[in-house]
């Protein structure tokens, strides 16, 4: 079946779809990104990914180049030529085409954007959260400003890479502290052993993670208590629990950092019981 893609307009087959050689996206990685889960049909925490794409622009002076409505009509039809009903939108949205110079381009510059959606099998997530993941742990290398949502990914490439070189699913990065920020695509969290709930707190070194949010509500709702701060390798190696959270990965259990197993290296019954909320909540 034919992909389709929305570039600047226009619905296109993912092999026609193209970009100028000169948009700042593809030279400077000056552009931001929003990715929504979609489960029968239907995005998951809408609004708080919206939410996060309107700030990230706004903090890259980029003109927003539609409203919530245009974007929800543009996915509505990408989800419907693509067939999509479970899966994932991705969106991005540059400085636009211009003159290659690092500084800003002339005001009435346009905003590239470029959108897909592709299927994903949601019973695989689930067998993959029945049975956990590893991990492993990488220095921090990025910028610092991670709370803002934009295509500068080299270094979480780089971590992911060297994951699944390690038979791992995922890489939590270090700071210079110690101490963990999230993961090249997830946030990071563990369960200590006074049965707390510990994530970073969303500064500006780590994404501010929609899925993460919305676990924070549910964990609430379910009587636990949530703490917002840095915790260390050591810390999570000796958790009762550990797992990672995102759009795609929802709530999946971590049974082993760098090889050493977290609790008795099994997913834990926190992590489970959050995974359930927030799907049965959808």
């Amino acid at each position: 079946m034919t992909r389709f893609a929305y570039v600047n307009g226009r619905y296109l087959p993912q092999d026609e779809a193209l970009i100028h050689i000169e948009d700042r996206g593809f030279q400077f990685a000056d552009a931001i990104y929003e990715v929504w889960s979609v489960r029968s049909g239907e995005l998951l925490d809408a609004d708080g990914h919206f939410g996060r794409l309107e700030r990230s622009l706004a903090e890259l002076r980029i003109t927003n180049p539609k409203s919530r409505a245009g974007y929800r009509l543009v996915i509505a039809e990408l989800l419907r030529r693509n067939r999509v009903r479970d899966g994932l939108v991705y969106l991005q949205v540059s400085r636009g085409r211009a003159r290659r110079d690092h500084a800003f381009p002339a005001a009435q510059t346009r905003p590239t954007v470029v959108m897909t959606a592709k299927r994903l099998d949601p019973a695989a997530a689930d067998r993959r959260a029945d049975h956990g993941v590893a991990v492993i742990t990488r220095p921090d290398q990025r910028w610092a400003r991670c709370d803002i949502k934009t295509v500068n990914l080299l270094p979480n490439v780089l971590a992911k890479q060297a994951a699944i070189e390690a038979g791992a699913a995922e890489a939590w990065l270090v700071d210079e502290a110690g101490k963990v920020t999230e993961g090249s695509s997830t946030n990071a969290w563990i369960l200590n052993a006074e049965g707390v709930l510990v994530t970073r707190q969303a500064d500006h070194a780590i994404l501010h993670g929609i899925t993460r949010s919305t676990i924070m509500n549910r964990a609430a709702a379910l009587g636990y208590r949530v703490e917002e701060r840095a915790f260390s390798v050591e810390e999570a190696q000796t958790a009762r629990e550990a797992f990672m959270t995102s759009a795609t990965t929802f709530v999946t259990a971590i049974t082993s950092i760098d090889g050493r197993p977290v609790g008795n290296g099994a997913p834990g019954s926190v992590a489970i019981a959050l995974r359930e909320a927030y799907l049965e909540s959808l």
